[in-house]
């Protein structure tokens, strides 16, 4: 990963930067000054010529410089927008779930949010996987984030694993984390189970952990969940609030910091509509990329005759009419759920022009909608894989953004649990 070279990773003119009215002089400074230390320490490069770096002349005192604790990675970042982090695995193959209860409603939220979206390759490897389809489906789930919308200059498109700090965080929460928490999640006794009990992998408990740092890593306020991923927010919250009392405050303080919380207690968002696009073979169990048929879902990449097939099989009922909210009929809400998303129609108009057609009809037109959907994201998709360098570009900036947010944060923790820094 190639990186600038020192004389162009640091400006430290003082017109460059606006000095918010809430904060004095000096105090903006040491933001600049910790922001630019954890770049160069990010490049490798010595930092303690920076204790002694003063372009303006002002008094800068040893305390005041022990402090590695900026929330922000830039000085207008107090009046930033709200930060929102999500992520997918790359296993199989990103379909239609996926796309509706996920990678659809972030190209909304990145025009309202500050948004970083990765993909989450170290939560890949709890299970039995392929190495090189690891490595290939990473950058078939990037192209297909930007294929989908994802603008990035609007949000920041990286591989997790590209990040440390990732793993540093993981680390350093494991340590606060009750092992009795971990042994309550409902996904690990479903998924140990189906390993065989003592054989499934340790990472398969503690996942739970990574994906909490995931998120306060970037000290988000939102992150975009379905009503299953509900359990693992929660988690990331009690052990936002549990590392908050144990090291943040005073006790913080006193070792040099600014004190406060140190992580930001994180709030769920869920879209009203296609959080939880249901399988085509179940409409109880959840779209997966873990269930044995492809039939039980329909991928973003399948060819028009691929979908029109999946959804003439799929499963239905014998009730007269179609209609939402019926908790004996799963399969069809869940089918006009997903027309509704497609054909960019409400919910009342979908019910208005669906109430009579029978399944013979309706299963044509959804077919319809979601090829229509589709075809634009495959068409892009291969526009970008063509494209490999310009995928390695935009992956190898995201990560060096993501990278510049999270080094503050993991200072921020390890000065706070007394670790030594010179």
């Amino acid at each position: 990963m190639a990186h600038a070279t020192p004389s162009h990773s640091l400006i430290l003119s003082s017109s460059r930067f606006y000095l918010p009215p809430s904060l004095t002089l000096q105090m903006h400074l040491d933001s600049i000054f910790d922001s630019a230390a954890s770049r160069f320490s990010r490049l490798g490069y010595s930092t303690r010529f920076l204790r002694h770096a003063n372009p303006l002349s002002l008094p800068l005192t040893r305390q005041r410089f022990r402090c590695y604790c900026s929330d922000q990675t830039s000085p207008s970042a107090s009046f930033s927008r709200k930060r929102v982090v999500s992520g997918v695995q790359p296993t199989g193959s990103i379909h239609l779930g996926n796309y509706l209860g996920a990678i659809k409603n972030w190209v909304a939220l990145q025009d309202t949010y500050e948004t970083l979206f990765f993909i989450v390759d170290l939560h890949a490897i709890t299970l039995p996987y392929d190495p090189q389809e690891l490595r290939k489906a990473t950058r078939d789930t990037a192209a297909l984030y930007l294929a989908c919308g994802v603008d990035i200059s609007k949000a920041s498109v990286f591989v997790q694993s590209h990040v440390r700090a990732h793993v540093d965080l993981m680390w350093l929460l494991s340590s606060s984390t009750p092992i009795g928490w971990l042994q309550k999640m409902t996904q690990f006794k479903e998924k140990s189970r189906k390993e065989g009990g003592e054989n499934a992998s340790v990472s398969l408990l503690t996942y739970p952990v990574l994906m909490a740092a995931d998120i306060l890593l970037y000290k988000s306020d939102f992150v975009p969940v379905g009503e299953d991923q509900k359990q693992h927010l929660e988690l990331a919250r009690d052990l936002a609030q549990r590392v908050n009392n144990l090291y943040g405050g005073r006790k913080w303080k006193k070792l040099g910091g600014r004190g406060g919380s140190i992580f930001k207690i994180p709030e769920p968002l869920i879209p009203q509509v296609g959080a939880r696009v249901m399988s085509l073979t179940d409409g109880r169990s959840k779209m997966s990329k873990s269930a044995p048929s492809d039939q039980s879902r329909i991928n973003l990449l399948d060819s028009k005759d691929l979908i029109a097939d999946k959804i003439k099989r799929c499963k239905t009922d014998s009730f007269v009419g179609l209609e939402y909210d019926n908790a004996e009929r799963p399969e069809c809400n869940n089918l006009l759920s997903v027309y509704q998303i497609v054909s960019g129609k409400t919910k009342e108009e979908v019910m208005e022009e669906c109430k009579d057609m029978s399944w013979g009809t309706f299963k044509p037109l959804l077919t319809d909608a979601v090829v229509e959907h589709l075809s634009p994201i495959q068409v892009r998709y291969q526009e970008i894989t063509a494209e490999s360098a310009y995928l390695d570009k935009v992956l190898t900036e995201g990560a060096d953004k993501a990278t510049e947010i999270a080094e503050v944060t993991i200072r921020n923790l390890k000065q706070a649990m007394g670790f030594f820094y010179i």
